[in-house]
């Protein structure tokens, strides 16, 4: 079976260009190109060792906005892209905000996810390297690392296997500056969209210690409903 997801953040379609004899930035850009394409409200949950929490995105070409229900109420951010750079963005007191460093590594709702793992930031940071050739499952993958340019946030080295044929993403997994493991992800199911794409319907994000999950969270997604950004599911 073909696995297709979207990230940022967390969101990428797959497209029918085969992925072979392309360089780290053409697969990086194959696959960021996927998620501004999509266009698609969609609604899940988060659930981790803190509970489970609602969450909402709303997928607009180059702009995606996160929410998560918190007190009842719905916490927003927003993240644009554009070719090899992205703008994170928080909602507060009725401004539009550069999201703060500092925040990007606090946990969402008591889960595994945090705010830069829920924006998938560091999909867009630059001169990313083809490591070669490594399977995920059944899955025949390239392998890419990409580092951060001096960002923020928790993750200093970052490696991202690709789906060798379709350019999905099949895993990422996020080191500090020790070289420690932190943060895995791994796609566990996709859903077909009305327009024939296909966007993610479950994921597993655990927090690892050395090369075991010391706890996991799921995200996961129904299938796409009308929603309301600033208010979420109508």
């Amino acid at each position: 079976m073909m696995k297709q997801w979207i990230s940022t953040t967390l969101a990428v379609a797959v497209l029918a260009m085969p992925a072979f004899s392309q360089t780290a930035e053409q697969l990086m850009e194959r696959a960021r190109l996927a998620a501004t394409l999509q266009q698609a409200d969609l609604t899940g949950n988060i659930s981790g060792p803190g509970g489970k929490t609602n969450v909402a995105l709303f997928l607009k070409g180059k702009n995606i906005q996160f929410q998560f229900l918190e007190n009842k109420k719905w916490v927003p951010f927003h993240l644009r892209l554009g070719g090899n750079q992205f703008d994170l963005f928080e909602f507060k007191d009725g401004k539009t905000l550069r999201f703060p460093n500092e925040k990007l590594r606090q946990p969402i709702a008591g889960s595994d996810l945090t705010y830069e793992d829920l924006s998938f930031r560091f999909l867009y940071w630059p001169k990313p390297s083809l490591l070669g050739d490594e399977r995920v499952g059944p899955h025949n993958c390239y392998k890419i690392r990409v580092n951060n340019p001096g960002a923020g946030g928790a993750y200093s080295v970052v490696y991202v296997w690709v789906h060798k044929e379709f350019g999905a993403f099949m895993k990422i997994e996020g080191f500090d500056r020790n070289g420690t493991r932190l943060k895995r992800f791994e796609v566990d199911g996709v859903m077909k969209l009305s327009d024939g794409s296909y966007t993610l319907k479950e994921m597993t994000v655990a927090t690892m210690n050395g090369d075991r999950a010391a706890s996991r969270s799921k995200l996961r997604f129904d299938k796409p409903t009308r929603t309301a950004p600033g208010g979420g599911p109508r």
